[in-house]
């Protein structure tokens, strides 16, 4: 009878923990609980309730820590903090950030979250919103944090007390006429309709790489009806649609996002036949492009 007592007392009391820990703790490390039950199954069995309750402590204490603290979840171009450092360091970790963890959330970090974005799935805003956190938290569980992602106390872009839209990264023209943007958008919609997005902006980004290069016209016109320099324009495929997100492609490589990284060629490696292109030093394939310099 007093066993049948003990026993009882040990399921009410573990039952109490288990609950006690699943208010604390939202995931439970499953190993770690095991070790607990065989612990206060030990005691219970050898000591009786006496040694349950010298065990509990012990067994308390094997239960994994608290999770560390959220990341901001409303991060954006003009944020700053510690918040910004870590989201820099768990991009980093992943390849998709190269610049320096400082806590400045400017150009690069915007358009390496864009690029997790693209990469996961997500809605491509560049704005480190609650879904992307907790895409990147769940991507990065390897991660460490260094000295450099928490020196600097956290603060998220300016707010006013009422809830307000996350900042969004100026739009700038670069100087180039709605002629010119209208002209590379259709060239977009020529080039790369129905590939993803971050393959639209690649072949916009080739069209400025060129504008910019001594070995090309200075002018978006001269770049485009250079003859035989898009496929789309000589056959006339540029000129059977377009779509806003072509624009906003060519919006995106203006700002200054470069996929290509610096390319002035690119090629369908499933069509092109040119020996020439083919010696051209290789640099990414996007979509159904294959980018070179």
């Amino acid at each position: 009878m007093g066993l049948v007592l003990v026993l009882f007392s040990y399921a009410h009391i573990l039952t109490n923990i288990g609950q006690h820990y699943t208010r604390t703790h939202s995931e439970l490390d499953a190993e770690a609980m095991f070790v607990m039950n065989k612990r206060v199954r030990k005691a219970v069995l050898t000591w009786g309730a006496a040694g349950l309750m010298a065990t509990l402590p012990l067994a308390a204490g094997s239960m994994p820590p608290m999770a560390d603290a959220a990341m901001n979840s409303n991060m954006a171009e003009g944020s700053q903090g510690s918040d910004v450092s870590e989201l820099q360091s768990r991009l980093g970790f992943l390849g998709y950030y190269h610049g320096p963890v400082n806590g400045n959330f400017g150009w690069s970090t915007y358009w390496a979250v864009r690029d997790f974005q693209y990469a996961f799935g997500l809605p491509i805003d560049g704005v480190a919103g609650t879904a992307t956190i907790a895409k990147l938290r769940l991507a990065t569980q390897a991660w460490k944090p260094s000295p450099s992602t928490s020196t600097t106390s956290s603060t998220s872009a300016p707010s006013a007390s009422a809830p307000s839209a996350p900042a969004t990264p100026a739009t700038s023209t670069g100087g180039f006429s709605a002629s010119d943007i209208s002209l590379m958008a259709h060239v977009v919609y020529g080039e790369a309709r129905g590939q993803p997005f971050v393959g639209q902006v690649a072949v916009a980004a080739v069209i400025l790489n060129r504008y910019h290069s001594s070995l090309f016209p200075h002018s978006i016109p001269g770049i485009i009806y250079q003859p035989g320099a898009f496929t789309s324009i000589s056959n006339g495929q540029a000129w059977l649609g377009l779509h806003a997100q072509n624009t906003e492609a060519v919006m995106d490589a203006i700002n200054g996002y470069d996929p290509t990284h610096g390319a002035l060629y690119y090629w369908n490696p499933a069509t092109a036949t040119s020996s020439w292109v083919w010696s051209q030093p290789i640099i990414t394939t996007i979509g159904q492009h294959v980018f070179a310099k």
